[in-house]
């Protein structure tokens, strides 16, 4: 057994990171031992071996906070999985491993016979794409919604399931490369961010109205966004992707009574019933099982070449996810 660990934290997020053995025993009453199909990198994990985001485990830790595995011996008392059976990855951390041993109650079945890649990133960036467009605002078919990033894993998702329910997108990138690959995976609008923002918005959607702005910059580009929704929208920051605050100008938040608000996904899960992190897992599964929602991958790593997929994650200008595959 092999396992993705790091010790301290520091700027250079591969620098922390290494692949070392290591050996677990069976499982306790309530636990099953599970063998990892596919992890993520996301931009949670790399900063959270910089020490820059919001909970930080004690360490030494083990990275990675999804995945998707495949239960391989159960504890005593565990009756609501079997050995073979494919489960979701979410809020067990340390997924960047062979195997790990996780509660057996935390854990969310899913179907076999689907992509295991697509399924690995099922617990973070799609419910954070699908929340954004359900808990904010009540969209109807046909209304347009504005996101900057758009070229990102949760981008990526949100045009696709804006697209399910009838929703028209505009999506705000920072070049131009990166405009025809949302053209083509289905993004009704595509512009790069920029000062006129407002005026080319208008005239894309010929004026439409655009109530809901999802921003996951900040700084002046959540400004930006702001000038670009119709009096009333609202804005909702999920990321910082710039380093720096939010900007709001008193124009926005006075005369044309623009909202902002944030979202953190760890604090939904934590708040949620059961009942409705279920319902969530079940559009979300249907949808990556039917194809119609998923994400580019670039590669996948092996658990001894962490360091580097953690550094090919970490740099910019990438054309898909990076993923581990401890047992690949």
């Amino acid at each position: 057994m092999k396992k993705a660990q790091y010790r301290f934290r520091g700027p250079v997020p591969h620098d922390v990171i290494e692949a070392v053995e290591f050996e677990l025993e069976s499982p306790d009453a309530g636990q099953v031992l599970i063998e990892v199909l596919a992890a993520p990198i996301n931009p949670s994990d790399v900063l959270t071996l910089t020490g820059e985001y919001g909970i930080l485990p004690e360490l030494p830790a083990v990275g990675g906070m999804e995945g998707v595995g495949k239960v391989v011996e159960l504890g005593e008392g565990v009756d609501n999985l079997a050995v073979g059976q494919r489960v979701l990855l979410s809020g067990t951390g340390g997924t960047w491993t062979t195997h790990l041993l996780a509660n057996a109650k935390h854990l969310v079945p899913v179907p076999g016979g689907v992509d295991a890649q697509q399924q690995a990133m099922m617990a973070v960036n799609p419910p954070t794409s699908l929340l954004l467009l359900s808990e904010f605002v009540d969209l109807d078919p046909g209304d347009w919604v504005i996101q900057n990033a758009a070229n990102s894993a949760v981008g990526g998702y949100l045009i696709q399931i804006a697209r399910k329910r009838g929703l028209k997108t505009v999506n705000i990138v920072r070049r131009e490369s990166a405009v025809q690959p949302l053209i083509d995976a289905g993004g009704d609008v595509v512009l790069i961010d920029g000062k006129d923002l407002r005026k080319r918005v208008t005239e894309a959607t010929g004026g439409g109205q655009v109530r809901l702005g999802v921003d996951a910059i900040g700084g002046a580009a959540t400004e930006r966004l702001a000038r670009s929704v119709a009096n009333g929208g609202m804005i909702v920051n999920y990321g910082l992707l710039s380093g720096e605050p939010c900007q709001l100008s008193g124009t926005s938040l006075v005369f044309r009574d623009i909202t902002l608000r944030g979202f953190w996904l760890a604090k939904w899960y934590r708040d949620a019933s059961a009942a409705q992190r279920g319902a969530v897992f079940a559009e979300l599964g249907q949808m990556i099982a039917e194809g119609s929602l998923y994400a580019r991958v670039q590669a996948s790593y092996s658990i001894d070449q962490i360091k580097k997929a953690v550094a090919v994650a970490a740099a910019g200008g990438r054309d898909g996810k990076i993923l581990i595959e401890p047992n690949a």
